[in-house]
């Protein structure tokens, strides 16, 4: 199992969370979260963060000492900052490669699961990214613009790279545009080739009507569970604005908009449905880029298939 790593991707309501719990508790794993969201505190039921609580023990090692405990298993990179804290994929391949190291020092499985696909690919490839400083300034006179708005500007900045971003999320357009700014253009990262005898990657797959099934049972599980109770908390007694909660992905956006009276239920459901299934579909269009790039990914649609891929590969 010594520097051995599992990784475990899937379009969003696919099922990840549930398969890396199974797959850490049988093979003495632990979870790092590859997740732009659940890294937040407060924002639980739109982000699909499974029920746990943070416990603090320095005997797991020195990045791994604050842990989220989800299904009797230590997840990490869940909980770590304010809702109003910007942070990006930079800050998480460093801060992942030393949790993932103290995992292998306790001779314990990393399992990395997340929606965030492309963390989780260059924290797999071990990418290095250009050193950009947050610019105060330009984020102030970006920040209450629209996604439309600012994706129109990146456009003129980096066409290129314009066509590759989820061009809905305002806070990632707006590093975008910060980076392009400072430098002219996106560069690429580098990356190192995956070595695919120490590190596994599972796809969780599902025919489109079953995912898409999957996506509005879960959706309406929001709102019995009290999304737009949680979206209230978060901007009047958190402060955060309405435009960043809408930022935080497609379940925030159109619940925010309901929340603030500005959209019917009806339509604030059929709009989340409509986006979701389009978000679900670039996901697996991600997928498959990857696999042409050379990742060597195993679609799995039942956990015991996944159980023995994992076998026989450690």
């Amino acid at each position: 199992m010594l520097q051995k790593s599992i990784t475990i991707i899937g379009p969003t309501a696919s099922g990840k969370s549930d398969m890396a719990i199974s797959i850490a508790k049988k093979f003495n794993g632990e979870i790092i979260s590859a997740d732009s969201r659940q890294i937040h505190r407060y924002l639980d039921i739109g982000t699909g963060k499974e029920p746990g609580r943070i416990t603090n023990n320095s005997s797991r090692g020195k990045y791994t000492q604050l842990a989220y405990i989800s299904g009797n298993i230590s997840h990490y990179m869940i909980d770590i900052i304010q809702p109003n804290t910007v942070y990006n994929v930079a800050k998480f391949v460093k801060k992942a490669t030393n949790i993932r190291n103290d995992i292998w020092n306790r001779n314990k499985l990393p399992i990395v699961a997340g929606g965030t696909m492309f963390w989780a690919q260059v924290l797999l490839e071990g990418a290095t990214f250009p050193s950009v400083k947050p610019n105060p300034a330009l984020r102030n006179k970006l920040q209450n613009k629209t996604p439309q708005q600012l994706f129109k500007r990146l456009q003129k900045l980096d066409p290129v790279f314009a066509k590759k971003i989820d061009k809905n999320n305002p806070v990632r357009l707006i590093r975008a545009i910060e980076i392009a700014t400072e430098l002219g253009s996106i560069p690429k990262p580098i990356t190192n080739k995956i070595d695919s005898d120490n590190h596994l990657i599972i796809a969780v797959s599902h025919p489109r009507t079953v995912l898409f099934n999957k996506i509005e049972k879960r959706m309406d599980k929001w709102f019995d569970n009290g999304i737009f109770e949680e979206i209230k908390n978060a901007h009047y007694k958190l402060n955060v604005p309405w435009s960043r909660l809408e930022g935080f992905g497609l379940e925030y956006k159109w619940c925010t908009k309901y929340v603030r009276g500005q959209i019917s239920f009806e339509k604030m459901r059929e709009n989340t449905i409509r986006d979701l299934k389009k978000y679900a579909r670039r996901q697996e269009t991600w997928i498959k880029r990857w696999e042409r790039q050379g990742a060597n990914i195993y679609h799995i649609t039942k956990e015991e298939n996944a159980i023995k891929i994992c076998t026989n590969f450690l």
